[in-house]
């Protein structure tokens, strides 16, 4: 069962028990008036009815098992029969103020937990059967059963309103919630693409385009050399922004990207950085397999972007916002598993003209020995396979 149907049901065993509890607390103290109902053990025997049947409505909030019903049920028409001596005894007023109370108000709390299901509202049709034809039985001494039948009718009729009313009510209430989180997403989402917007901006500002006005005014005042280093820096910037690094501003045109130092980085404390670079973009990346795998700077390069640009691949083209990515191992080679359940397409109908997948995947891999190979149908989703050399 769905939550939205577990919290529909607490709130209708709830609704039911407070509404229950209140019609038998005032219908036991109409029961226990002086002269409503005749003989000491009526009126012992009907009190131990009535607190069994608080019980089963106490229950009746707290659980779902139908036996609280069925109890509620059984202990108010015990009740009825020993006030009515089983419909021989005629009452007073008082007498008939307790059992039209309990007739049409605590025993029809059970009416609220009887929606919902098209089983509950059968439960409900057979229990205000039953529920009837003794009353009209148990109490026809003392008043008509035109009476009887109006005041039934009329109690059940509002509290099965109640308990409709709630089960429509709870559905729309979750959907408002849900739709008033997903504005908060979106919102939020908006927020953060703006901030990164303007931090790129500021980025490319301190470090790109500075280099590229220097160029542009043939480098006055500054040597060769200096250009060339800046412009190395600028290069490694794009490519590390590129694998999806988060840059962290030091000073007025430094910023820290990386660690630094490793002969061989480490491919899952960079893998996690492609991870939340589609995360933040929508497509959520699920990692298996091997979490820490040392690759040469220049393969793992190439092995990053082949993989950054198959997610992008999901992320556009495959119709879904998850996508799987299993990473393994030999002496050998380091491969990478990369699936989705989308749309998938026919491998033959692949434009040859589109040089995305040949050149940014297959062919970065072939530059350092590695190799990729894809797998695809139409409604089956899309693998790709990636290996590199260790």
């Amino acid at each position: 069962m769905d939550l939205i149907a577990k919290e529909r049901d607490r709130v209708l065993q709830r609704a039911a028990r407070v509404y229950g509890l209140s019609f038998t607390v005032a219908s036991l103290l109409c029961y226990l008036l002086p002269g409503a109902v005749d003989g000491t053990a009526a009126i012992g025997i009907g009190a131990l009815l009535y607190v069994v049947l608080a019980g089963a409505q106490f229950m009746l909030g707290i659980s779902r098992n139908p036996v609280w019903v069925l109890l509620t049920l059984a202990a108010g028409i015990g009740i009825l029969a020993i006030a009515t001596e089983a419909g021989t005894a005629s009452l007073g007023e008082g007498g008939m103020t307790a059992l039209q109370l309990l007739m049409s108000g605590s025993l029809a709390a059970v009416a609220i937990v009887l929606t919902g299901t098209a089983w509950r509202i059968v439960g409900l049709g057979a229990a205000f059967v039953v529920l009837t034809l003794a009353s009209f039985w148990l109490t026809s001494a003392s008043q008509a059963p035109l009476r009887t039948g109006g005041l039934l009718v009329l109690g059940w009729f509002l509290a099965g309103g109640i308990g409709v009313w709630v089960s429509a009510g709870v559905p729309q209430i979750s959907k408002r919630i849900a739709s008033i989180g997903r504005a908060h997403r979106a919102e939020r989402q908006a927020s953060e693409l703006e901030a990164q917007r303007r931090q790129s901006a500021r980025l490319l500002h301190d470090t790109v385009l500075a280099t590229l006005t220097l160029l542009a005014h043939s480098g006055v005042g500054v040597t060769p050399e200096a250009l060339r280093e800046q412009a190395a820096e600028d290069a490694r910037l794009l490519r590390q922004l590129r694998l999806g690094s988060t840059p962290t501003p030091q000073a007025s045109g430094s910023y820290q990207l990386e660690s630094g130092g490793d002969p061989e980085p480490v491919l899952g404390r960079t893998l996690e950085s492609v991870k939340q670079r589609f995360g933040r973009m929508g497509l959520t990346v699920s990692w298996h397999g091997t979490g820490q795998v040392l690759l040469p700077s220049e393969v793992l390069d190439a092995f990053l972007l082949a993989l950054a640009e198959c997610l992008e691949n999901v992320r556009r083209h495959s119709g879904v916002t998850e996508a799987h990515v299993t990473i393994t191992e030999d002496d050998s080679t380091v491969r990478a598993m990369v699936t989705d359940a989308g749309v998938g397409f026919a491998i033959a109908d692949i434009d040859e003209a589109k040089l995305g997948f040949a050149e940014s995947v297959v062919a970065r891999l072939r530059d350092v020995g590695g190799n990729a190979r894809l797998f695809s149908a139409p409604g089956s989703g899309t693998t790709v396979v990636l290996e590199v050399p260790r």
